[in-house]
């Protein structure tokens, strides 16, 4: 049996490049055995989570105290998963270990650690990958434990606080506007102009809005229909975009050209078929889509990049704002955590030491008995009786001692000094890095 630490190996947004990290993407299903289609650990590692999303890799495990070079040991093995080695990503990985993995971990759930702040998406995120766990018989007490508080935080973060309630990128911020003007997306019309990153990003916010009727125009029709795949819209050419106007109730322009696509007499073509329609013109893109003209044709509605970067920058100080209510969340919840890692230590050397003394209360009564062999039923009651009450009288107060010593920081040199006085034998999965902070 051996004693144990929770530890992480990963790498984000913050540390390495988009190309890195799909390069590295990675899932328990990597471990799975053939054999049993189940996710098979190497020896010292004793739990293991992997959280993989577009911005960040990382492994939480459980592995032997005694194990040196852990930091080498998971890398190799997050280069064997995706066959990449390890020379090639070593220099962007971060670590953590102990009380410092809870922290970390629980500003991801929170959202404080993405790319936007404050994100919604990361917390499903986090729950999958405890369920992926829970699913390949990876995750055990210590990770159960870790992670279950780490959704609580994710959530008690997004139901006390504000942190995700204003939108914080371009395109979500775009998608509000319309929705001030429009109403309810979902019963409207949209086109995305551009198939890059703040296009699909559109895309994205439009179905989490469950809009329905999308269309997507790109410069290359293969990117554009790839793009449709996945978010359940119809690919238009962008010699159509004269026409789809007509069509559109809001339109969604993010592409690199560097002339206007969407002119004064385009727009003003398409709505003489539609004059009592406002159209919805968000120009996210620089340089501009959209030629400013536009502005002046009635019922149209015109927002720029600068228009929109005004409000971007009001809802992201909103969020800010939000923070240190999140952090004091966090805080709290560590406290918990923390004493429910201690427990964790205390509650198994209770049970050890009650167990032996209940082996040696029976031991000792079987040999009173051979040495009186004619005592009736009432008196062997008595006796029994007698011997329970001795062994809980002794053990009450030490057993009160011991889940008081289980709230301090030396819980695990408590437990491990009763176990050495009681010659208890040791238990796996000591956690005592994890519950002593730095």
């Amino acid at each position: 049996m051996h004693a144990t630490r929770i530890v992480t190996l990963g790498l984000s947004h913050h540390t390495a490049p988009v190309e890195l990290r799909e390069m590295l993407s990675c899932s328990l299903a990597d471990l799975s055995s053939p054999q049993h289609g189940t996710a098979v650990l190497p020896t010292p590692i004793r739990e293991l989570i992997i959280l993989s999303t577009c911005n960040r890799l990382e492994l939480y495990a459980v592995i032997d105290h005694a194990v040196s070079g852990w930091q080498t040991m998971l890398a190799t093995l997050l280069g064997e998963m995706r066959g990449v080695p390890p020379a090639n990503f070593y220099k962007h990985l971060y670590t953590h270990i102990g009380h410092d993995v809870a922290h970390h971990l629980f500003r991801v759930a929170a959202g404080l650690d993405s790319r936007i702040l404050g994100e919604a998406q990361i917390l499903g995120q986090v729950t999958d990958a405890y369920m992926a766990a829970i699913q390949a018989k990876t995750s055990g007490p210590r990770l159960k434990t870790l992670f279950e508080a780490a959704i609580r935080v994710g959530k008690r973060a997004r139901t006390e606080t504000s942190i995700s309630k204003n939108p914080a990128s371009t395109s979500s911020i775009a998608l509000a506007q319309a929705e001030q003007i429009l109403g309810d997306l979902r019963y409207k019309r949209v086109l995305v102009v551009g198939a890059g990153e703040m296009g699909l990003l559109a895309l994205k916010g439009l179905q989490h809005r469950g809009v329905t009727q999308i269309a997507i125009a790109n410069r290359t029709r293969q990117r554009a229909e790839t793009a449709a795949s996945l978010y359940n819209a119809r690919v238009v050419d962008m010699a159509e975009l004269g026409t789809t106007l007509a069509w559109a109730d809001a339109v969604v322009s993010a592409t690199s050209a560097m002339e206007p696509l969407l002119t004064q007499p385009m727009v003003a073509a398409a709505m003489a078929q539609r004059p009592q329609w406002p159209l919805v013109l968000l120009d996210i893109a620089v340089p501009r889509d959209v030629e400013t003209a536009v502005a002046s044709i009635p019922n149209v509605h015109l927002y720029d990049a600068d228009a929109l970067q005004s409000s971007l920058d009001e809802a992201y100080a909103a969020r800010q704002a939000q923070v240190p209510a999140v952090e004091n969340i966090i805080e709290q919840e560590l406290d918990a955590f923390t004493n429910r890692m201690r427990a964790m230590v205390i509650q198994p050397v209770i049970a050890d030491l009650r167990q032996k003394a209940e082996a040696i209360r029976q031991q000792e009564v079987e040999r009173a008995m051979r040495h009186l062999p004619d005592v009736n039923p009432e008196t062997l009651a008595q006796l029994q009786h007698l011997s329970h009450s001795l062994v809980n009288k002794l053990l009450h107060e030490p057993t009160l001692h011991l889940r008081s010593k289980g709230q301090e920081e030396e819980a695990a040199v408590y437990a491990e000094t009763v176990r050495e006085l009681f010659g208890l034998r040791a238990v796996n999965g000591q956690a005592e890095s994890m519950i002593r902070k730095p």
